[in-house]
């Protein structure tokens, strides 16, 4: 490993401090559409609302027609909706808004910051992010869609919308809440009878499983599922100079942005500052100014606006007034003028000082359905880590780092109007882990993630083939993440010169298996796509099949000791006939492979040798003669030395990730997925393959490039097979 590459694994503490102290599935709308995120890309978002809709107008109206309030069977009012692992402490019922107050509403003068007030789950972190969300109508009611109430068409249905890995999906839920005592338990509104922040919690929650994994998280995850923006995060000791500015154009451009202060104490407790802030809280920045005081003396005031999901909490010491020496009149008065007890202004410097960690969000060229040119070109792309095959780690583990997916991506044009002379392509590399809070109640936590970036070499440029592992050994990357750290998304702005480079996702550890979604965001045109290599096979297994249909009369030649004894030990379990079926073949290769002490094996299985009669069977007898076996041991021994080669510890076993190259040196070209499957497949549970489980693998993969040649009557890789012709393939092979 190149020197200066040494990684090191940063972890970001989640904020999920709280006022006081069973996985659901999600509707089939909110499903992933799978391997490919067209979606993000294209202008079918129309299409995909009107679906949408229907499902959701259609069950309203179904309701309304039958005059039956809806309840939702995906998220039950029960416990399992609630928690997966801590039962609550209090005796929680489900109400409808009408059994709680009289004359509900869905909104009440138009959602704002004020609607927000945390109850007894941990989720300030979503809270901040939904106060942020309130101060951009165009956002706000993408997420929460207007024409919903309590009075018209109402049947207790409820509908919202939020950013999932690509594309925007609608979560249903029925309007029944957990309360205590006649009042809600979690997120309120200011005012007792307005509930569409009750209803955007419970669909959120809905969307993880419960309300439980809501507990503990990062504003900028809720910000990004509200937008589909790309998120940064700033250690604001360790910001640029200028970050009043960024913050400032950040709130003009309508990014959301959260602020919270690392805690020092237990992870859960709850400490207060010298300024009455608390430590692992997630706060809301609402509002940055500057200018001079109005009575123009020649004062710079610098401000930001910060709120407390609580509402009710009392304000700072650290708080400033200075906000009134900016307004001119009173119009600028009730701008600026802090909304609830819970909101206050603080002078930059103060801000600095205090707050640890600066969350931004800000919104792409998909955020919105509009007609305005974008200024990003977006290409996404989904793959997984799997373990034992493509779970990699960083670079601190060159072993198995190449194994990692790869994305290669051509720079073709520098951006317009650089800064001072400068040249390149601004890059955007945003990767995010998938599905970890949902899968919370089997133990998911987020892993420490990060990237590299590589130039290709002249050499290799234009090629399908991943970068081997020699490759990262004596090569140092052009561009990386700052750090593998434990964030649901981790983003890079990095400048490169025109050309070709490979991205190298990976966790910090290798085998920490997860889905992932890469976004590359350029300003030029580029070119991206997944590097999955070729399937194929050398010709020569071609070439040996149809020398061995042709069975061409051998001169007789001398045998050798080995095959003497070969021809041996053959005719004596085969007897008269010289045939050997499975179980006789399994005797024959244990006797022999007895005599091989420096490979680890209990012998061949009776499947394994199923699998070679199927492959060597030319004449479809189900046995082997002797010229079969003789052509199968042969292979065995080819086969073997490979095997020893990439033995490298000499344990008798090999590793899963070397399976690739010794895949490759038997003649055959896979993608990832099946790599991914190999190691699913015939590994074991510490990742490693006996001599049977490979030489398995090897047979299965040389019997169905030949079946598919076989079909493949003209050549152009695409075979059609009726019923019966699947079945003898897949059965015999």
């Amino acid at each position: 490993m190149e020197a200066g590459e040494k990684v090191v694994a940063q972890t970001v503490v989640p904020t999920e401090a709280a006022p006081s102290a069973g996985s659901t599935n999600v509707d089939p709308t909110c499903a992933s559409l799978g391997n490919t995120y067209a979606a993000i890309l294209t202008r079918n978002e129309a299409v995909k609302d009107a679906r949408r809709l229907k499902n959701y107008l259609e069950l309203r109206d179904k309701h309304v027609y039958k005059k039956v309030l809806f309840e939702d069977p995906l998220f039950p009012a029960d416990n399992s909706s609630l928690y997966y692992s801590t039962p609550f402490p209090l005796e929680i019922k489900w109400k409808r808004p009408s059994e709680i107050c009289e004359n509900p509403q869905f909104i009440i003068g138009g959602a704002n910051r004020t609607d927000i007030c945390q109850g007894d789950l941990g989720d300030c972190w979503l809270l901040a992010a939904i106060a942020c969300l309130t101060m951009n109508e165009q956002l706000l009611y993408r997420v929460i869609p207007p024409d919903q109430s309590f009075t018209e068409n109402y049947a207790g249905i409820f509908h919202f919308q939020f950013w999932r890995y690509g594309e925007w999906v609608d979560v249903i839920v029925d309007d029944r809440v957990p309360t205590y005592n006649n009042r809600l338990v979690f997120t309120h509104s200011g005012k007792k009878n307005e509930f569409w922040s009750a209803l955007l919690e419970k669909a959120y929650a809905k969307l993880h499983g419960s309300y439980e994994a809501l507990k503990g998280g990062n504003a900028l995850e809720a910000m990004e599922d509200f937008t589909g923006g790309v998120t940064e995060l700033f250690e604001i000791r360790e910001a640029p100079k200028e970050l009043f500015t960024i913050m400032k154009k950040a709130l003009e451009r309508g990014s959301l942005m959260g602020c919270a202060i690392d805690e020092v104490v237990a992870k859960g407790s709850q400490s207060k500052t010298s300024t009455g802030l608390v430590q692992g809280h997630a706060y809301s920045i609402t509002g940055v100014e500057e200018g001079k005081r109005k009575d123009m003396r020649d004062i710079r005031i610098r401000l930001v606006r910060i709120r407390d999901p609580w509402g009710v909490a009392p304000p700072p010491t650290c708080k400033s007034n200075d906000w009134k020496n900016l307004a001119k009149s009173p119009e600028e008065t009730k701008k600026l003028e802090p909304a609830e007890a819970g909101e206050f202004w603080m002078n930059f410097e103060g801000f600095q000082n205090t707050f640890t960690k600066l969350e931004i969000c800000n919104l792409t060229p998909d955020t919105l359905q509009d007609d305005t040119p974008a200024n990003w070109i977006v290409t996404v792309n989904e793959g997984r880590w799997v373990k034992g095959s493509s779970a990699g780690g960083c670079r601190n583990f060159p072993e198995t780092f190449w194994t990692n997916p790869q994305y290669r991506i051509q720079l073709l044009e520098e951006d317009d109007d650089l800064e001072d002379g400068q040249h390149g392509c601004t890059l955007v590399i945003a990767l995010m882990q998938k599905g970890r809070r949902q899968e919370r109640h089997l133990g998911a936590t987020l892993h420490a993630i990060g990237f590299f970036v590589y130039e290709v070499p002249k050499e290799m440029r234009g090629s399908n083939k991943p970068l081997p592992k020699d490759f990262f050994v004596y090569n140092s990357s052009v561009a990386r993440s700052k750090s593998y750290v434990n964030l649901r998304e981790v983003t890079e702005r990095v400048r490169l010169k025109p050309g070709e480079y490979v991205i190298v996702p990976s966790t910090f550890e290798p085998h920490k298996e997860c889905e992932f979604l890469l976004r590359i965001f350029t300003e030029k045109r580029s070119n991206s796509e997944m590097i999955d290599g070729t399937i194929e096979a050398k010709q020569q297994l071609k070439d040996n099949h149809r020398k061995m249909k042709m069975k061409p009369v051998q001169p007789v030649e001398q045998e050798t000791e080995e095959e003497k004894k070969f021809r041996a030990i053959f005719q004596q379990i085969a007897g008269d006939d010289m045939e050997i079926c499975a179980s006789e073949l399994r005797t024959v290769l244990s006797n022999v492979m007895a005599k091989h002490t420096d490979i680890k094996t209990e012998g061949f299985s009776l499947e394994s040798c199923r699998s070679m009669i199927a492959l060597m069977d030319t004449d479809g007898s189900g046995n082997l003669n002797l010229q079969e076996f003789k052509h199968l041991w042969r292979k065995i021994k080819e086969w073997r030395s490979i095997f020893m080669r990439f033995d490298v510890d000499k344990s008798g076993t090999m590793k899963s990730f070397e399976m690739r190259n010794a895949v490759e040196n038997s003649g055959f070209q896979l993608n990832n997925e099946l790599y991914n499957i190999i190691a699913m497949r015939y590994a074991d549970a510490h990742m490693e393959l006996d001599f049977d489980s490979y030489i398995l693998c090897l047979v299965r993969l040389e019997g169905m490039f030949r079946a598919f040649r076989a079909f493949d009557k003209d050549g152009d890789g695409v075979i059609k097979l009726n019923v019966l012709e699947w079945l003898q393939l897949t059965l015999y092979a």
